[in-house]
């Protein structure tokens, strides 16, 4: 099997990245960053989400397990003490793949000449440079609503327990494939309105959103951002890629959940 160790880049991390990569070759597997067949990475759910985007183009390939150094998180699920353990579990147990939906962005320019498609892993957000977002929401090919103000968020069912969460969005079990948009301060009033609550749209649903004022926007794709100039739509929709995580032992999404924002 071959391997590969991401790190935070702290020291604690870092030294646990060398006890993994010795560990793991000690059982005769193979470090390998280019092609590897499962990646552990060591740090929080940031670091997670920096090996998803590096290894995008090999997600049918690739498993993703997580050992965090700080706060229990939603990606990352094994703990410093239990290296070993996982280690083992690395070497000589066939593990148990659970796949998780993407969002898909393509992102279109008033020039025709490009589109731009990203995967996403917990959201893409969009907000105006200047003034309040103003934006035409189409579902399924048909016009839903113009919305005004501070922005929107396109969550996946893992990534509703992030920004999304913060938003006043529901928390949705990631076996759920499906997206959620959820508004930032939208302007509701006698002569602008807005459905003012979280939209949870299925698999085979489209939203799209159309610029209506002449501004640059700002994109996130989780955690990395981008100026977008002359951007005409961004299609949003479920995936038909997935992500896959190694699963040696039953974490359930609940009791993440509860371990996270409620406690024992």
């Amino acid at each position: 099997m071959r391997f590969a160790v991401t790190s935070r880049g702290d020291e604690t991390s870092n030294a646990l990245q060398k006890k993994l990569i010795n560990y793991l070759q000690e059982f005769d597997l193979e470090l390998n960053e280019e092609t590897p067949d499962i990646v552990i990475t060591v740090g929080g759910d940031g670091t997670l989400l920096h090996a998803f985007h590096r290894f995008h183009d090999r997600l049918d390939e690739t498993a993703f397990v997580g050992i965090h150094t700080g706060h229990l998180g939603f990606y990352a699920d094994w703990k410093p003490e239990e290296v070993e353990k996982l280690v083992i579990h690395i070497a000589k147990t066939p593990f148990q793949v659970v796949e998780y939906p993407l969002l898909e962005v393509v992102v279109r320019y008033d020039d025709h000449t490009r589109a731009d498609r990203h995967l996403a892993l917990n959201e893409c957000t969009i907000k105006s440079l200047e003034g309040s977002l103003v934006c035409q929401m189409d579902i399924k090919g048909e016009p839903f609503e113009t919305f005004r103000g501070d922005g929107l968020c396109i969550s996946t069912p893992s990534g509703s327990t992030a920004y999304n969460k913060s938003l006043g969005g529901a928390i949705l079990h990631p076996s759920l494939a499906s997206l959620q948009v959820s508004e930032m301060a939208s302007i509701n009033n006698r002569v602008y309105r807005t459905i003012g609550s979280p939209l949870v749209l299925p698999q085979h649903h489209t939203c799209l959103l159309k610029p209506v004022n002449d501004v640059d926007l700002m994109l996130t794709i989780d955690h990395a951002s981008l100026v977008g100039k002359n951007i005409k739509s961004l299609q949003c929709r479920v995936a038909e890629e997935s992500i896959r995580f190694a699963r040696f032992r039953p974490f359930p999404f609940w009791k993440r959940v509860k371990e996270s924002f409620i406690g024992d």
